[in-house]
């Protein structure tokens, strides 16, 4: 089966960051051929370059997303008033309060002219496109603040949108490239799965879609961030790339033929954008359980008193209100300690949480000739104290998360992995992962966070209990096995399923011996024996 496996910003690149699932599962299924599609996000990855692949990685193709692309092409007065015409149809369906099927027209339509005529970028940076997007923005239907956007918000966000549509004119399409393939699979929603949704429009591939993180949903937390139609945009930009994002997110759901949530939470957000409901099936990611089985089959280790988080140090994990609450533990609890490993940080941030607790802590000695210490301590995973996420696990026995905001807690499955107990904030999957083998509290309350803490402090049996209960739990749902299996059955249930193909355009219709050297359809020593008697005729 040859699979075309699509990605935006991740795997291959070495610096991408959803490269680790997709190699597990690339490398788990060997029986496969796999094409890369990938949509490159920065300069920098594409200086750091590629991950080492495996022999059965047939193909790889890069597109970037962050450079220019003007390819030089200019269209004929015929071609202006054709992307005019779809152009305007995209527009109507952004700013339309209830034109999903505008949209859609306007969006194939573009791709059937780029593939036809070459790219767009002149055509979505001109004049034209301009008046287009202003008249759209002053029709009937559209917001307020749409209404109420100017020149330059409309040169902004055509800017935007012309590397959001970029895809379009990327020559992915056709049977030397998507067309060929039996199933197209995009790890990630949103401009990531467009080349999917062409290579199923134009060229019946079915469409596979995984999302671990809900495209729509990390668009809506980038507004109030520095990324582009963020929070440095004006309003009438981030309400128009938002209603495109919204759009984009339909077309997909309501296109793919099967849509792959990593958890309940993604579901949910991908069930109320349209997705049907009979065609989404959660599949939870897949760690690495050996890397943690040394932590997790030696109950005993780590320190019974110390509490330990790992993570990517910013805002959204809200370690201010960690430190709050592990002042109300210290008071109760004078022997308690705090770990905190970061895997990245935001600088600023990191140093506002050293500073509380510097405040909050201030340097503790047994007497006066005994250095003083700060029960919490900033460290570094790869640091000396802990060269790996298991030793930093293995510092404590409880571990917490205090995020307010979050996807798939992915630090809180390598906890249960180790068999730690956990104390987390009831946010995003939190509760469908842990599934009652830890403690949960609501977000942005140090009061609760502290007295679940000094709960497990106090009852160090039961820590131990919930611990190994948590490790049974990540053994059974989190594992690359099961991630890989449960990709396996779904390649062949879309294969089984059939394809949009049209007539005689089945998947392995052209076998993979087709384009291997040598004769296939009879034994070497037929077409030896052949040969010797045609030159036995000849003589």
């Amino acid at each position: 089966m040859r699979i075309g496996l699509l990605t935006g910003g991740g795997y291959p690149y070495a610096a991408g960051e959803a490269g680790l699932w997709c190699d597990r599962l690339v490398r788990g299924l060997p029986q496969h051929e796999f094409e890369l599609y990938a949509l490159g996000r920065s300069a920098e990855q594409e200086e750091r370059g590629l991950v080492p692949l495996p022999q059965h990685v047939t193909r790889v193709r890069t597109a970037p997303l962050w450079a220019p692309a003007d390819d030089g092409r200019t269209h004929s007065r015929r071609e202006r008033r054709r992307f005019a015409a779809c152009f305007g149809e995209l527009v109507r369906g952004i700013c339309g309060g209830s034109a999903p099927e505008a949209f859609a027209a306007g969006l194939y339509g573009l791709a059937e002219l780029a593939w036809e005529q070459g790219g767009m970028y002149a055509a979505l940076r001109s004049e034209t496109a301009v008046r287009v997007l202003e008249a759209g923005c002053r029709a009937p239907g559209a917001s307020r603040v749409v209404r109420a956007s100017r020149v330059s918000d409309l040169l902004e966000f055509a800017d935007e949108l012309e590397r959001l549509l970029r895809p379009l004119s990327l020559d992915w399409y056709g049977e030397q490239g998507l067309g060929a393939v039996d199933v197209c699979h995009a790890a990630a929603g949103g401009v990531a799965a467009v080349p999917g949704l062409l290579a199923k429009r134009f060229c019946g591939v079915p469409l596979l879609v995984t999302e671990y993180g809900v495209q729509l949903r990390a668009h809506y937390l980038d507004q109030g961030s520095d990324a582009p139609g963020g929070g440095g945009a004006r309003p009438a930009v981030r309400a128009l790339l938002a209603a495109f994002h919204v759009r984009l997110a339909g077309e997909i759901y309501a296109r793919a033929d099967l849509l792959t949530p990593g958890n309940a939470h993604a579901r949910r957000w991908q069930e109320r954008c349209g997705a049907p409901r009979e065609r989404v099936r959660t599949v939870y990611p897949g760690m690495e359980a050996d890397r943690f089985a040394a932590v997790g089959e030696d109950p005993g280790c780590g320190d019974p008193d110390t509490l330990v988080w790992v993570g990517r140090v910013e805002p959204a994990k809200d370690l201010i209100g960690l430190l709050h609450a592990f002042a109300e533990v210290r008071r109760a609890a004078p022997q308690a300690r705090l770990r905190v490993f970061a895997t990245a940080a935001a600088p600023g941030y990191l140093a506002d949480c050293r500073s509380l607790a510097a405040q909050l802590f201030p340097d503790e000695a047994a007497d006066a000739r005994t250095v003083g210490e700060n029960p919490v301590a900033f460290e570094e995973v790869g640091g000396p104290e802990a060269p790996s996420a298991a030793d930093a696990y293995a510092a404590g026995r409880i571990v917490l998360l205090s995020s307010v905001i979050e996807g798939f807690p992915i630090s809180l499955v390598e906890a249960m992995l180790c068999g730690r107990a956990t104390v987390s904030t009831d946010v995003g999957a939190v509760c469908e992962v842990i599934g009652g083998t830890g403690l949960v509290v609501p977000p942005r309350n140090p009061r609760a966070l502290a007295d679940a803490c000094l709960a497990l402090l106090g009852e160090p049996e039961r820590a131990q209990r919930l611990g190994a209960a948590a490790r049974a739990r990540a053994l059974e749902l989190f594992t690359v096995e099961q991630n890989v299996s449960a990709f396996r059955e779904s390649y062949l249930w879309l294969l089984a399923r059939g394809s949009a193909r049209g007539e005689g355009g089945v998947p392995f219709a052209r076998p993979a011996e087709a384009v291997v050297p040598g004769h296939w359809t009879e034994p070497a020593w037929a077409v030896g024996a052949e040969s010797a008697g045609a030159e036995e005729a000849a003589v």
